[in-house]
């Protein structure tokens, strides 16, 4: 079944290949022309033949899907009509109206205009509750994330008409909003946690990322900032020049930034150029078990190359490059060609032999071996181990293993906070209390400093969220609550800050309580330590 799987795939690639030969001279036949043909017919076959009447464009996908999947975990294909979706947070913009918003009880409910966008251009209000679109009443059950982008998204200049529920007012307001490009931000946050400490957290290595950075860097910069943290954690990857050029911003010239191989590919390698903003500062990157892909890129040839610390657990191990293949009706195959691997020699991906299956339950496994509370509950056989620059010891064998382990932080352990995060009761109830008082805070607090300084989650703001959970059918434990409690107020807290302002706040408030931030902010401010860990003079 194996084997017949992957002809169904090589039949795609190569049957027009197959079909050439068949009128020029007769050659001997290559395996490939002969599973080609051998596919086309099987095909064939089907179409016209079989009992049924069968979707063989569904047929042709399905064994395509099928045959990907018995190669590795992470060649993909993707069909035409989800290619574009599927490039967009990468690309960095999408074309629609322009609004953060969350489905708050089966209604579109606007949580931000984008600065400049086309809702803010006709006056939609953070707040607004979307009743209708284009005439169609657009709340309930049917309303979904998919429905929302179905109807709103579209090409720039077109024209979507929306009637909106603002405050108490029982008259709808309508707005003819005409869609436009929509920027997609990476970079999530970017500030000053003191007088000489810069943060910039990256979600994604996007095509407009490495602008970004510079932007928010040389905004720090301007304000006196003289340590960076650059934090990785949660993000997934993007593109590989990306990477390469934001590594660049932190090390020497010349340097060796990744190299990749395949059997098919031969190794190529990138270097780093003159062009770095930040190559001398005290640095330090943090990663956690969901940073793969570019991000081991740039915190394994940070490691390697000793220029900064690495902080929190290990990373994902994505290490396969995928090159994109284009198929004739538009849809696509991304098909893993290579492997990355950082300055020092370490291949970046995991082990997949026993199975996709097996390989999808390697972060259960990680937790089941306590690993993201334990540091030495890891072991790397000396088989894998490999030096810096400086000749510290790092190892290979999957992902980047930090210099400093950070435990995952047990406030996340209660059921109550799970149960609350999980059946919506805190994002709503934060959510309904940020739109409702969004101009009673300001206007009480005037700007985001003071409210962070000054806002406190009283016994009211408790009171809602139990009454929250109870609507959410959830069982509320004081034990519990007693447990998670310092950490569920500051995520009220943060999420409300969200609300009123944006999503940087969220991260400004949450910082106080963050592990990994505190432990960088200690290593940073201790020379003697720094220079340490990372055996320089």
């Amino acid at each position: 079944m194996k084997s017949l799987k992957l002809f169904f795939l090589a039949a795609l690639c190569l049957v027009s290949m197959a079909a050439t030969a068949q009128n020029q001279p007769q050659k001997p036949q290559t395996k490939a022309q002969m599973n080609a043909q051998k596919l086309g017919t099987v095909l064939y076959l089907i179409e016209n033949f079989y009992v049924d009447t069968t979707n063989m464009d569904k047929v042709t996908e399905d064994a395509i899907v099928a045959a990907l999947k018995e190669l590795d975990p992470h060649s993909a294909y993707i069909s035409k009509k989800d290619v574009e979706k599927a490039n967009e947070p990468l690309v960095g913009s999408f074309e629609g109206i322009g609004v953060t918003f969350q489905l708050i009880r089966d209604t579109i409910t606007v949580i931000s205009p984008v600065a400049g966008g086309p809702s803010e251009k006709v006056g939609i209000m953070a707040g607004d509750q979307f009743i209708k679109i284009d005439g169609e009443e657009c709340f309930g059950k049917k309303v979904d994330n998919e429905y929302v982008q179905k109807h709103l998204r579209g090409k720039k200049g077109t024209k979507v008409t929306v009637s909106v529920k603002r405050g108490n007012s029982p008259e709808l307001i309508d707005f003819e909003i005409t869609r436009d490009k929509i920027p997609v931000n990476s970079i999530n946050a970017s500030y000053m946690l003191d007088n000489h400490v810069g943060y910039i957290k990256l979600d994604r290595f996007a095509q407009e990322s490495t602008q970004e950075f510079k932007q928010a860097f040389t905004k720090l910069q301007a304000q006196g900032m003289e340590s960076l943290i650059f934090d990785l954690r949660g993000n997934t990857g993007g593109y590989l020049n990306t990477a390469i050029e934001l590594v660049d911003q932190f090390i020497t010239e010349d340097k060796l930034i990744v190299f990749t191989e395949g059997t098919h590919s031969p190794r190529q390698e990138w270097r780093s150029t003159k062009a770095g903003l930040y190559t001398i500062g005290k640095l330090v990157v943090l990663i956690d078990e969901g940073s793969a892909s570019a991000s081991e890129i740039l915190s394994g040839a940070i490691q390697d190359h000793d220029r900064g610390v690495v902080i929190g657990r290990r990373s994902f191990g994505k290490g396969l490059v995928q090159r994109p293949f284009n198929l004739p009706d538009g849809s696509q195959m991304r098909l893993t060609t290579s492997r990355y691997h950082t300055p020092s020699g370490r291949c970046i991906q995991r082990p997949y032999e026993n199975g996709a299956d097996d390989y999808a339950k390697e972060m259960k496994k990680r937790l089941e071996h306590g690993e993201y509370y334990h540091a030495d509950s890891i072991h790397f056989p000396d088989s894998l181990k490999f030096k810096t620059d400086g000749g510290r010891t790092v190892y290979g064998g999957g992902g980047i293993m930090p210099d400093i382990f950070i435990p995952v932080d047990t406030a996340y352990n209660s059921k109550l906070y799970t149960n609350l995060v999980r059946k919506g009761a805190l994002n709503r109830y934060t959510t309904d209390y940020g739109l409702k008082h969004r101009d009673a805070l300001k206007a009480q607090y005037g700007d985001f400093e003071h409210f962070n300084k000054d806002f406190t989650v009283g016994k009211d703001l408790i009171d809602g969220l139990k009454a929250a959970a109870k609507e959410a059918k959830v069982e509320w434990n004081d034990e519990q609550f007693a447990h998670s409690e310092k950490f569920i107020l500051l995520q009220m807290k943060a999420l409300i800050a969200r609300n009123v302002w944006d999503t940087q706040q969220y991260y400004q408030v949450m910082a106080s309580v963050d592990p990994g931030i505190q432990k960088a902010m200690e290593v940073l401010g201790n020379e003697k330590e720094y220079k340490r860990l990372l055996k320089v003079k």
